[in-house]
């Protein structure tokens, strides 16, 4: 799972417990200006999730780390997609961020408010 917060102009994502391990990442820094939306997307499990790189992909477990898909780079964070949000960014290592959060709403409610 995911923290979200906004500190100064930035968007700061912690990746929290074991999801480190898997995602082989801790935290990701964003400029709020390289930041295009946010969204609640309980559907996103759904999708290809393309070329793991590196990451860690169990089908109905989890999904976390780096993949490659159709010319982009997504960082992701999942295992219970009723919790998905996508982060659209702009001009970043990443072009969108699908993370699990306690509360997609609230999340999202406050990227799309900062922005």
């Amino acid at each position: 799972m995911a923290h979200v917060r906004i500190e100064g102009g930035d968007l700061i994502v912690e990746i929290e417990g074991l999801n480190k391990v898997w995602a082989l990442k801790s935290r990701i820094t964003v400029p709020l200006t390289n930041v295009r939306g946010a969204t609640v997307d309980p559907g996103i499990m759904g999708e290809p999730k393309g070329v793991r790189s590196p990451g860690t992909h169990m089908p109905g477990v989890i999904v976390a780390g780096t993949f490659h898909s159709g010319g982009e780079r997504i960082f992701w964070d999942v295992r219970d997609a009723r919790k998905a949000i996508v982060i659209q960014l702009e001009d970043e290592q990443y072009a969108r961020l699908v993370l699990e959060v306690d509360d997609p709403h609230a999340a999202v409610d406050l990227i799309e408010h900062a922005l």
